[in-house]
Protein backbone atom coordinates (compact mmCIF):
# COMPACT_ATOMS: atom_id res chain seq x y z
CA UNK A 1 0.00 0.00 0.00
CA UNK A 2 2.83 2.20 -0.64
CA UNK A 3 0.24 5.29 -2.66
CA UNK A 4 -2.03 5.00 0.29
CA UNK A 5 -3.77 8.49 1.26
CA UNK A 6 -1.99 9.67 -2.52
CA UNK A 7 -4.44 10.72 -5.37
CA UNK A 8 -3.55 9.55 -8.84
CA UNK A 9 -5.21 10.64 -12.27
CA UNK A 10 -4.71 8.21 -15.69
CA UNK A 11 -5.84 9.70 -18.76
CA UNK A 12 -7.55 7.19 -21.30
CA UNK A 13 -8.11 5.16 -18.21
CA UNK A 14 -10.39 3.06 -19.24
CA UNK A 15 -8.94 0.60 -21.44
CA UNK A 16 -5.39 -1.07 -22.31
CA UNK A 17 -2.42 0.76 -20.75
CA UNK A 18 -4.27 3.02 -18.94
CA UNK A 19 -6.39 0.74 -17.49
CA UNK A 20 -3.44 -1.46 -16.49
CA UNK A 21 -1.45 1.54 -14.34
CA UNK A 22 -4.85 2.41 -13.42
CA UNK A 23 -5.67 -0.53 -11.58
CA UNK A 24 -1.95 -1.37 -10.19
CA UNK A 25 -2.13 2.14 -8.67
CA UNK A 26 -5.27 1.30 -6.83
CA UNK A 27 -3.91 -1.96 -5.76
CA UNK A 28 -0.58 0.17 -3.94
CA UNK A 29 -3.29 1.77 -2.13
CA UNK A 30 -4.06 5.47 -4.54
CA UNK A 31 -7.33 6.77 -4.88
CA UNK A 32 -7.27 6.75 -8.80
CA UNK A 33 -9.29 8.87 -10.81
CA UNK A 34 -9.13 7.32 -14.15
CA UNK A 35 -10.83 9.86 -17.37
CA UNK A 36 -11.53 9.29 -20.91
CA UNK A 37 -14.65 10.59 -23.64
CA UNK A 38 -16.55 7.22 -22.94
CA UNK A 39 -18.12 7.49 -19.54
CA UNK A 40 -20.20 4.05 -19.58
CA UNK A 41 -17.24 2.38 -20.33
CA UNK A 42 -15.21 4.21 -17.39
CA UNK A 43 -18.18 3.87 -14.97
CA UNK A 44 -18.19 0.41 -15.88
CA UNK A 45 -14.46 -0.49 -14.97
CA UNK A 46 -14.75 1.79 -11.50
CA UNK A 47 -17.85 -0.29 -10.41
CA UNK A 48 -15.29 -2.98 -9.65
CA UNK A 49 -13.05 -1.46 -7.92
CA UNK A 50 -13.66 0.77 -4.88
CA UNK A 51 -10.16 3.34 -5.48
CA UNK A 52 -11.36 3.69 -9.15
CA UNK A 53 -13.04 6.40 -9.80
CA UNK A 54 -14.83 7.78 -12.85
CA UNK A 55 -14.68 11.28 -15.24
CA UNK A 56 -15.10 12.35 -18.50
CA UNK A 57 -12.74 14.37 -20.31
CA UNK A 58 -11.45 15.18 -23.23
CA UNK A 59 -7.70 16.00 -23.27
CA UNK A 60 -8.08 17.72 -26.45
CA UNK A 61 -10.50 20.14 -24.69
CA UNK A 62 -8.32 22.83 -22.49
CA UNK A 63 -11.31 23.91 -20.75
CA UNK A 64 -12.66 20.58 -20.23
CA UNK A 65 -9.43 19.53 -18.40
CA UNK A 66 -8.76 22.17 -16.57
CA UNK A 67 -12.57 21.66 -15.15
CA UNK A 68 -12.01 18.08 -15.03
CA UNK A 69 -9.31 17.92 -13.21
CA UNK A 70 -10.14 21.19 -10.65
CA UNK A 71 -13.40 18.45 -9.25
CA UNK A 72 -11.65 15.35 -9.06
CA UNK A 73 -8.78 17.23 -6.91
CA UNK A 74 -11.67 18.85 -4.80
CA UNK A 75 -12.94 15.18 -4.44
CA UNK A 76 -9.78 13.47 -3.51
CA UNK A 77 -7.08 15.65 -2.70
CA UNK A 78 -4.51 17.21 -4.87
CA UNK A 79 -2.85 14.80 -7.98
CA UNK A 80 0.43 13.60 -6.33
CA UNK A 81 0.71 11.01 -9.42
CA UNK A 82 -0.14 11.82 -13.07
CA UNK A 83 -0.07 9.56 -16.36
CA UNK A 84 -0.97 11.18 -19.60
CA UNK A 85 -1.92 7.90 -21.11
CA UNK A 86 -4.81 8.87 -23.10
CA UNK A 87 -3.58 9.43 -26.99
CA UNK A 88 -4.82 8.15 -30.47
CA UNK A 89 -2.53 6.33 -33.38
CA UNK A 90 -4.24 6.61 -37.03
CA UNK A 91 -1.84 5.78 -39.34
CA UNK A 92 -1.53 8.08 -42.49
CA UNK A 93 0.92 7.70 -45.22
CA UNK A 94 2.64 11.08 -45.73
CA UNK A 95 1.61 11.95 -49.51
CA UNK A 96 -2.33 11.47 -47.62
CA UNK A 97 -2.07 13.12 -44.56
CA UNK A 98 -3.70 16.37 -44.17
CA UNK A 99 -3.54 18.99 -41.68
CA UNK A 100 -7.02 18.24 -39.95
CA UNK A 101 -5.50 14.79 -39.63
CA UNK A 102 -2.60 16.54 -38.16
CA UNK A 103 -4.36 18.61 -35.87
CA UNK A 104 -6.06 16.35 -34.49
CA UNK A 105 -3.47 13.58 -33.64
CA UNK A 106 -1.09 16.89 -31.93
CA UNK A 107 -4.53 17.59 -29.98
CA UNK A 108 -4.40 14.84 -28.36
CA UNK A 109 -0.78 13.14 -28.01
CA UNK A 110 1.07 16.34 -27.67
CA UNK A 111 -1.35 19.05 -26.68
CA UNK A 112 -3.52 16.94 -24.20
CA UNK A 113 -0.05 15.92 -22.11
CA UNK A 114 0.41 19.60 -21.58
CA UNK A 115 -3.21 20.44 -20.67
CA UNK A 116 -2.99 17.61 -18.54
CA UNK A 117 0.03 17.83 -16.48
CA UNK A 118 -0.07 21.46 -15.78
CA UNK A 119 -4.00 21.08 -14.82
CA UNK A 120 -2.65 18.40 -12.43
CA UNK A 121 0.57 20.10 -11.07
CA UNK A 122 -1.56 23.16 -10.29
CA UNK A 123 -2.69 20.81 -7.40
CA UNK A 124 0.23 20.75 -5.94
CA UNK A 125 2.88 22.89 -4.22
CA UNK A 126 5.70 23.85 -6.12
CA UNK A 127 7.90 21.55 -3.65
CA UNK A 128 5.79 18.75 -3.54
CA UNK A 129 6.03 14.96 -3.74
CA UNK A 130 4.77 14.13 -7.62
CA UNK A 131 5.34 11.62 -10.15
CA UNK A 132 4.34 12.99 -13.80
CA UNK A 133 4.44 10.02 -16.38
CA UNK A 134 3.58 10.10 -20.23
CA UNK A 135 3.24 7.47 -22.24
CA UNK A 136 4.93 8.48 -25.38
CA UNK A 137 5.91 5.15 -27.56
CA UNK A 138 9.05 3.51 -29.29
CA UNK A 139 7.96 5.96 -31.84
CA UNK A 140 8.82 9.03 -29.95
CA UNK A 141 12.88 7.86 -30.34
CA UNK A 142 12.87 6.54 -34.02
CA UNK A 143 10.47 7.05 -37.14
CA UNK A 144 7.84 5.01 -37.26
CA UNK A 145 6.28 4.06 -41.44
CA UNK A 146 3.37 5.39 -42.83
CA UNK A 147 2.60 7.59 -39.07
CA UNK A 148 4.27 10.67 -39.44
CA UNK A 149 1.79 12.95 -37.27
CA UNK A 150 2.09 9.98 -34.58
CA UNK A 151 5.61 10.08 -34.72
CA UNK A 152 6.30 13.84 -34.06
CA UNK A 153 3.55 13.73 -31.34
CA UNK A 154 5.75 11.71 -29.52
CA UNK A 155 8.63 12.49 -30.20
CA UNK A 156 7.30 16.16 -28.60
CA UNK A 157 6.25 13.96 -25.66
CA UNK A 158 9.81 13.35 -24.68
CA UNK A 159 11.01 17.08 -25.48
CA UNK A 160 8.48 18.28 -22.94
CA UNK A 161 9.07 15.42 -20.22
CA UNK A 162 13.14 16.17 -20.63
CA UNK A 163 12.17 20.58 -20.21
CA UNK A 164 10.25 19.53 -17.45
CA UNK A 165 12.84 17.32 -15.56
CA UNK A 166 15.19 20.62 -16.12
CA UNK A 167 12.43 23.27 -15.44
CA UNK A 168 11.54 21.49 -11.64
CA UNK A 169 15.36 19.81 -11.03
CA UNK A 170 15.75 19.87 -7.29
CA UNK A 171 12.36 19.28 -6.72
CA UNK A 172 10.64 15.78 -5.05
CA UNK A 173 8.57 15.81 -8.26
CA UNK A 174 10.21 13.52 -11.45
CA UNK A 175 9.14 13.09 -14.90
CA UNK A 176 9.67 10.34 -17.31
CA UNK A 177 7.98 8.75 -20.33
CA UNK A 178 7.60 5.18 -20.85
CA UNK A 179 8.33 4.24 -24.52
CA UNK A 180 6.47 0.94 -25.25
CA UNK A 181 6.80 -0.72 -29.07
CA UNK A 182 3.22 -2.66 -30.19
CA UNK A 183 1.19 -3.52 -26.84
CA UNK A 184 -1.54 -6.40 -26.95
CA UNK A 185 -4.48 -3.48 -26.88
CA UNK A 186 -7.64 -2.27 -28.73
CA UNK A 187 -5.19 0.00 -30.22
CA UNK A 188 -3.23 -2.74 -32.43
CA UNK A 189 -6.66 -4.57 -32.90
CA UNK A 190 -8.01 -1.56 -34.80
CA UNK A 191 -4.19 -1.19 -36.28
CA UNK A 192 -4.40 -4.58 -37.53
CA UNK A 193 -8.19 -4.20 -39.01
CA UNK A 194 -6.40 -1.76 -41.10
CA UNK A 195 -3.65 -3.28 -42.78
CA UNK A 196 -5.32 -6.56 -43.00
CA UNK A 197 -8.03 -4.41 -45.50
CA UNK A 198 -5.40 -2.38 -47.04
CA UNK A 199 -2.45 -5.85 -47.75
CA UNK A 200 -5.44 -8.00 -47.99
CA UNK A 201 -4.04 -10.19 -45.48
CA UNK A 202 -5.79 -11.89 -42.13
CA UNK A 203 -6.06 -9.84 -38.67
CA UNK A 204 -4.09 -12.96 -37.17
CA UNK A 205 -1.43 -12.13 -40.27
CA UNK A 206 -1.74 -8.36 -39.56
CA UNK A 207 -1.09 -8.77 -35.65
CA UNK A 208 1.74 -10.94 -36.74
CA UNK A 209 3.07 -8.12 -38.82
CA UNK A 210 3.33 -5.64 -35.85
CA UNK A 211 4.14 -8.35 -33.50
CA UNK A 212 7.39 -8.83 -35.72
CA UNK A 213 8.32 -5.07 -35.58
CA UNK A 214 9.04 -5.33 -31.50
CA UNK A 215 12.88 -6.74 -31.44
CA UNK A 216 11.63 -9.77 -29.82
CA UNK A 217 9.26 -10.30 -32.50
CA UNK A 218 6.13 -10.77 -29.81
CA UNK A 219 3.30 -8.28 -28.40
CA UNK A 220 3.88 -6.45 -25.41
CA UNK A 221 1.51 -6.96 -22.88
CA UNK A 222 -0.12 -3.91 -20.37
CA UNK A 223 1.74 -5.73 -17.39
CA UNK A 224 4.57 -4.91 -18.38
CA UNK A 225 3.95 -1.23 -18.86
CA UNK A 226 2.17 -1.25 -15.58
CA UNK A 227 4.92 -2.37 -14.11
CA UNK A 228 7.21 0.25 -15.33
CA UNK A 229 4.86 2.86 -14.34
CA UNK A 230 4.66 1.53 -10.55
CA UNK A 231 8.45 1.60 -10.15
CA UNK A 232 8.85 5.12 -11.33
CA UNK A 233 6.23 6.19 -8.94
CA UNK A 234 7.98 4.04 -5.96
CA UNK A 235 10.32 5.90 -4.10
CA UNK A 236 13.44 3.73 -5.42
CA UNK A 237 13.28 5.47 -8.62
CA UNK A 238 13.02 8.82 -6.72
CA UNK A 239 16.46 9.66 -8.56
CA UNK A 240 15.19 8.25 -12.03
CA UNK A 241 14.17 12.08 -14.01
CA UNK A 242 13.62 13.27 -17.18
CA UNK A 243 14.41 9.83 -19.00
CA UNK A 244 12.43 7.79 -21.95
CA UNK A 245 12.31 4.25 -20.75
CA UNK A 246 12.28 1.90 -23.70
CA UNK A 247 10.08 -1.17 -23.34
CA UNK A 248 10.52 -2.83 -26.91
CA UNK A 249 12.06 -6.37 -26.76
CA UNK A 250 15.43 -5.40 -27.19
CA UNK A 251 17.95 -2.56 -28.29
CA UNK A 252 16.64 0.46 -29.96
CA UNK A 253 18.45 3.57 -29.75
Amino acid sequence: MEHQGRHALVTGGGTGIGLGIAMGLAEAGAEVTITGRNLDRLQQVAADHPRLHALQMDVADAANVRNGVTSAAEARGPIAICVANAGIAEPAPFRNETLDHWRSTMATNLDGVFLTFQAAMATLDRDAWGRMIAISSIAGLRGLKNAIAYTASKHGVIGMIRGLSEEYMGNDMTFNAICPGYVDTPIVDRNAAIIAQHQGVSDDEARGMLARANRHKRLLHTDEITATALWLCSDGARSVNGQAIQIAGGHVT
